[in-house]
């Protein structure tokens, strides 16, 4: 399949691999990018940029294939050394990033500098039309299926990819709400010229997340989301269990809510170790609605050749009925 993404990023097929929190380890980070896709590390999963630089080290010993980092920036009172992070990235030599969350206008000069080409995941089309002219060079739309941040627009994929496709001149990769080759032949009839996918690779063998989770979410359906923070504007979709129920009901509780009245159920830390540990009602877990179209655990060679197979079989089924 070739894209101006897969000619870009040198990769076999227009598959990356979403930058999640605690997931983006070498293990899954190699695994997609040895099966021809895009494996992303994700930067804050590493608590310094010490460690980032020794993931990404670890990740060279497990494949020679292109991959990227996930570098998400977002407002905090006391944030993380975003600037000591992409040096890290810098100066061990990789090629691809993926921002998300604010603008990254205040560091694209220097990736540009370092020959790094840059992937800005945004919810929105304006988002998009001010990234690509602050210079990035390709969009990851995410559409309001999409686990983690959906803005607070609410609008879906099949209206949100087109619309970037004719407002934008940079390459567009589809993201939420994709998990098989019909979604992928879907994102490129679009227009798109990639997909980024982050829960059905959650779902895989090689991600670092614990059995029980990956077997609950093969068990959920697409009604087995919750949306929190929809009151203070900051909308995150997690799977429904007792910890994203416990959040809502007390955001719709009467007389609302403050962040501290929740912090403790969402903290990030808490989220990290129910994935590791299996406690299916430990933490907040990530994911879209498109769970409910996630009924196995494959490999990611498994899933990737799979997806390309399926996607040409409904490219072909649907040229036919023309």
């Amino acid at each position: 399949m070739k894209t101006r993404v897969t000619e870009r990023l040198g990769i076999r097929y227009p598959i990356i691999q979403g930058g999640m929190q605690w997931v983006g380890k070498a293990e899954l980070v190699s695994a997609v990018s040895n099966a021809g896709g895009l494996g992303v590390l994700t930067a804050l999963t590493h608590p310094t940029p010490q460690a980032l630089a020794q993931e990404i080290a670890r990740t060279r010993t497990l494949t020679d294939r292109p991959f990227g980092v996930n570098l998400t920036i977002l407002p905090s009172i006391n944030p993380p050394p975003y600037a000591e992070y992409l040096q890290v990235i810098i100066d061990s030599g990789v090629k691809i990033v993926e921002t998300a969350g604010n603008s990254p206008k205040d560091f694209i000069a220097r990736m540009k500098d370092a020959g790094i080409t840059i992937v800005h995941k945004c919810t929105s089309v304006r988002h998009a039309l001010s990234a690509e002219r602050n210079g990035v060079d390709m969009i990851s739309i995410d559409g309001f299926e999409c686990a983690g941040h959906p803005g607070e627009d609410d609008v879906p994929g099949l209206v949100l990819i087109p619309l970037a496709v004719r407002a934008l001149k940079v390459p567009v990769i589809a993201s939420g709400g994709i998990a098989d080759g019909r979604g992928l032949a879907a994102a490129l009839a679009l227009g798109a010229e990639g997909v980024n996918m982050g829960t059905r690779f959650l779902v895989t063998q090689e991600a670092p997340v614990h059995d029980n989770i990956k077997q609950a979410l093969v068990g959920a359906s697409e009604r087995d989301t919750k949306l929190m923070f929809r009151t203070m504007r900051n909308t995150t979709r997690a799977w429904s269990n007792a910890v994203s129920q416990e959040v809502v009901a007390t955001e719709n509780r009467e007389g609302g809510c403050s962040f501290e009245d929740i912090r403790h159920l969402v903290a990030g830390q808490r989220g990290n170790q129910a994935l590791q540990s299996g406690d299916v009602n430990g933490g907040v877990v990530a994911a879209g609605q498109v769970i409910g179209l996630i009924d196995d655990v494959p490999t990611c060679a498994e899933l990737i050749e799979g997806m390309v197979a399926d996607c040409r079989a409904a490219l072909q089924r649907a040229q036919n009925w023309c």
